[in-house]
């Protein structure tokens, strides 16, 4: 059987009736590891123990999100934080997600770096990779990597949606991955033009669930079983079969996190 990774899905989401039986469906379309990504201390709790439930197939990890908090609850969010990345460090696949978001608005750019650069540092010092949550915002994410980047520093960005030339000065920073979703399904999307151009070795797939769902199911929930649609088409545009495709994202995901 063909085995994939999804390297980001929130399957614990409120948007999932029964988290389990979501596991479930995505173990049974080949979907075997499962990377449940932290976002704030609201939801913590609910992803821990659904990686706890599914010791087989599910890691989780620990980070601030950066629209996940107002200038009055970053003090807490981050404190918080740090107490669970030091409760659950023997458990932990990764920092994240972390990262910058200016896409609604700039007001908190100063308190998403200071939290970004926070985080850089504790997953050096823990020596785990970090999920990159970059938006609006790719210059500041490479300078604040370039600047507080450690000899442990890796990961992963989170669904890359970047040029060709980010990937490039990605590149330049050593070791990191670009994570691909269902946006490499859609009509028209910038990745789709030149993923052909990215070795498969700096890829890892990924739902991003309940977000972000590939054709032909965009505009109802994501489901890490979506997985292989998201492999067909990554298939399709480096003319390689879906078997190569999850061979090697499967082992980039493994070797970062699994």
């Amino acid at each position: 059987m063909t085995e994939f990774a999804d390297t980001h899905t929130h399957l614990y989401d409120p948007a999932y009736e029964n988290p389990d039986d979501a596991v479930e469906r995505a173990v049974a379309a080949g979907v075997t590891r499962l990377l449940l990504p932290d976002t704030d201390s609201s939801v913590r709790e609910n992803m821990v123990q659904l990686a706890r439930r599914h010791p087989d197939h599910c890691r989780f990890s620990i980070g601030l999100h950066p629209t996940e908090f107002t200038a009055e609850s970053f003090e807490k969010e981050m404190q918080a934080m740090l107490e669970a990345a030091m409760l659950y460090k023997e458990e932990l696949a990764a920092i994240g997600e972390i990262g910058l978001d200016y896409y609604y608005s700039r007001e908190l750019a100063e308190l998403q770096q200071k939290a970004f650069k926070e985080q850089i540092m504790l997953a050096d010092l823990l020596d785990k990779p970090i999920l990159i949550h970059c938006r609006d915002a790719f210059e500041d994410c490479i300078k604040l990597l370039k600047t507080h980047a450690g000899r442990n520093t890796r990961g992963i960005f989170h669904a890359y949606s970047g040029s060709l030339e980010g990937y490039k000065e990605i590149k330049r920073l050593g070791r990191f991955y670009l994570g691909i979703g269902g946006v490499v399904t859609f009509k028209n999307a910038h990745i789709a033009r030149y993923l052909e151009e990215i070795p498969l070795e700096d890829i890892v797939l990924e739902t991003d669930s309940p977000y972000l769902t590939p054709v032909p199911h965009r505009g109802e929930r994501n489901e890490s079983a979506y997985i292989p649609l998201i492999a067909q088409k990554v298939s399709e545009i480096k003319e390689v079969s879906v078997e190569e495709v999850a061979a090697v994202t499967t082992a980039n995901a493994i070797k970062l996190l699994f």
